[in-house]
């Protein structure tokens, strides 16, 4: 997800909004206004160029351009002829910015003079969709050759009506610029009825999303609060990659725009805290367009398989400097067309035929735990260097034969373990490794997600399977099982225990668990997927003899803090702070290709965290919760 707000909404012109902005930490924008006094689709190519160096100068990205285009009833021709005008200037904005996601509307609103007609009364009835078709589809035509990716607003019309435009028109990638404000009383029976499977139809077929005042920070006693937790959550399992837009439409007198902006800002923190503002950089403290790679000009060629998370990471890549995405697979066709038509890429469902492409010389593999080495194999014999999505197989024998043929082959192999990357985790070791703690006495982990039986139902089914995917230890769990093993090593031995309290599937939705360290320190970990809340709760805390350490994020939390405790003092300053150089674990992969740059995953650290968690289940399903050593 792309954390952004509209510029205008601040109340500012762009100039002063974006030093606020950038306090915020946010790294994405939405232009539509109060850009040098004019709105976007009224800039000249100049002033375009202007505003493209000045995000460029502030470490800013335009996230979608939020256009105006076709918010109007059936035009007459000099209308038309305007908004002919009109989408050739956002196409030049598309161009100029580097951003083909573009807000539309499709002719709905009256002409002036008119009543104002009420939500669904207008837009695309069965009587006047033939006649809204003949006048957009020029329009269509026109965004398609220029790549542009549209995003209809559910403004002024329903959701079924933006579908049908969307099925009308059969552009593969258009879809919702998703408003739940604007359509939510509305809809207030079905959402009620199934509020998963509503939120659901939408995520799928949704490029951005808008959040308002209402519904979020304040709300009059007929509009019923948003559960933002929910529709965050489906967006994710979605795959949903666009940006999330501040759009506050501040109406409150007593309430300046920017303090309404930031106040909604804290309600998106809240609600899926894994995407909140400063997400980026606390993934990486580099943004893309700061990085810079001297392979650049000879960059390393990817193919991605797998398209569900996968489409994320194939995103990712093309903002990566020294990586060209080359080619995409998955066996379903509407991710296929989904990720072909945003990255513009070929896709195809046969895996060897991407192995067989000569252009491709590192594959990254994002199917089901169980199929990893089935897939790393076949690219390995392929001759292609392989980087594998957590965990690393669901069996130590795969882990030792993906290794074995990748040292035969001199092949590179390494695994996505992207918290290690996060500077929050990189400063967390380095004080660990400083004696901060003294001698570590405890620590403890907990997590705790929500899933519905949707979660595990689709795709085949194969989610909570012991062949293919495990339980919340193994799927949700192990990228806080890495950090441990990141920061504090291998323990000597383990015990768990596990249960199925809520969900139908063969592994567990809980899981308690102890490790003991040789130097005496202890570590337990409860993980559930039953959590009541639509969105997640992480915490971590690390005592020792000297210091300590607390991380929360999620659930209740507002936004995630770290705190560290030594000398009877709490404190939000790291001890010892790092950064990371790499803006990802491909942008590590390709160095490590390049350069030989140490990977910060190794195979031989990916195959030690699936040996934790093989020693869990080992203690949990075989052994009644006893003591497996290592």
């Amino acid at each position: 997800m792309k954390l952004s707000v509209f510029t205008d909404e601040t109340g500012l012109d762009l100039e002063k909004a974006i030093p606020l902005i950038r306090k915020w930490g946010l790294n994405y924008v939405d232009l539509r206004s109060r850009i040098f006094q004019r709105p976007i689709e009224k800039l000249t190519d100049e002033q375009l160029a202007d505003v493209k160096k000045l995000l460029d100068a502030n470490g800013l990205k335009a996230a979608c351009i939020q256009s105006s285009l076709g918010k109007v009833h059936l035009p007459d021709k000099e209308r038309l002829k305007e908004e002919n005008e009109k989408l050739d200037r956002i196409i030049a904005a598309s161009q100029i910015l580097e951003c083909n996601l573009v807000r539309s509307f499709f002719f709905w609103q009256p002409p002036d003079g008119q009543e104002k007609a009420g939500i669904g009364e207008l837009a695309v009835r069965p009587d006047v969709l033939a006649q809204v078709m003949e006048l957009f589809l020029p329009f269509a035509e026109k965004a398609k050759k220029a790549g542009l990716l549209f995003a209809f607003e559910n403004c002024g019309c329903t959701k079924e009506e933006c579908f049908r435009m969307i099925e009308a028109l059969d552009v593969p990638g258009w879809g919702f610029a998703w408003d739940p404000k604007n359509s939510w009383m509305h809809d207030k029976a079905e959402r009620e009825n199934d509020l998963d499977a509503y939120c659901r139809k939408i995520a799928e077929r949704t490029n951005c999303v808008h959040v308002k005042s209402t519904g979020s920070i304040w709300f009059s006693d007929n509009f019923d609060p948003i559960p933002y937790e929910k529709i965050f959550s489906v967006l994710e399992e979605a795959g949903f990659n666009g940006p999330v837009s501040l759009e506050t439409h501040n109406f409150n007198p007593d309430l300046a725009n920017a303090e309404a902006c930031e106040q909604v800002l804290e309600v998106v923190r809240k609600a899926w805290p894994s995407a909140a503002a400063g997400a980026q950089q606390e993934r990486c403290s580099l943004t893309p367009a700061a990085a810079v790679r001297d392979y650049a000009g000879n960059p390393v060629r990817f193919g991605v398989v797998g398209l569900g998370m996968g489409h994320n990471r194939a995103s990712e890549m093309a903002e990566i400097p020294g990586i060209r995405l080359v080619q995409v697979c998955d066996l379903r066709e509407d991710r296929r067309k989904r990720t072909s038509e945003a990255l513009h890429v070929p896709a195809t469902p046969d895996f060897s035929e991407m192995l067989g492409n000569p252009e491709i010389e590192a594959v990254m593999i994002m199917n089901e735990t169980g199929r990893h080495a089935e897939l790393a194999l076949q690219a390995l014999n392929a001759g292609k260097h392989v980087l594998l999505t957590k965990p690393m197989e669901m069996s130590l024998n795969s882990c030792d034969e993906m290794i074995a043929l990748a040292k035969e082959k001199n092949l590179l192999l390494a695994l996505d373990h992207c918290r290690r990357l996060r500077p929050s985790v990189q400063s967390l070791k380095a004080a660990h490794e400083a004696g901060f703690f003294g001698r570590p006495l405890s620590a403890s982990v907990t997590l705790k997600v929500n899933r519905t039986m949707d979660y595990f139902r689709e795709n085949g089914g194969w989610r909570g399977t012991r062949e293919l995917d495990g339980g919340v230890l193994c799927n949700q769990t192990i990228h806080h099982l890495d950090e441990l093993l990141f920061i504090f090593g291998m323990p000597e031995a383990v015990r768990c225990d596990t249960w199925t309290q809520t969900h139908e599937i063969e592994m567990e939705d809980l899981g308690l668990a102890v490790w003991k360290y040789a130097g005496g320190m202890i570590v337990n970990i409860c993980a559930t997927t039953s959590y009541p809340q639509a969105s997640w709760y992480y915490q971590m805390e690390i005592h020792g003899t000297k210091g300590a350490y607390i991380h929360r994020e999620g659930g209740a939390e507002k936004k995630p803090e770290s705190l560290y405790f030594q000398n009877n003092n709490w404190t939000k300053t790291a001890p010892d702070p790092r950064e990371c150089a790499w803006l990802n674990s491909m942008d590590n992969f390709a160095s490590a290709l390049r350069c030989g740059t140490p990977l910060l995953t190794t195979p031989q650290e990916g195959r030690n965290a699936v040996r934790m968690i093989n020693a869990m289940y080992e203690s949990a399903y075989h052994r009644n919760g006893e003591w497996v050593v290592l």
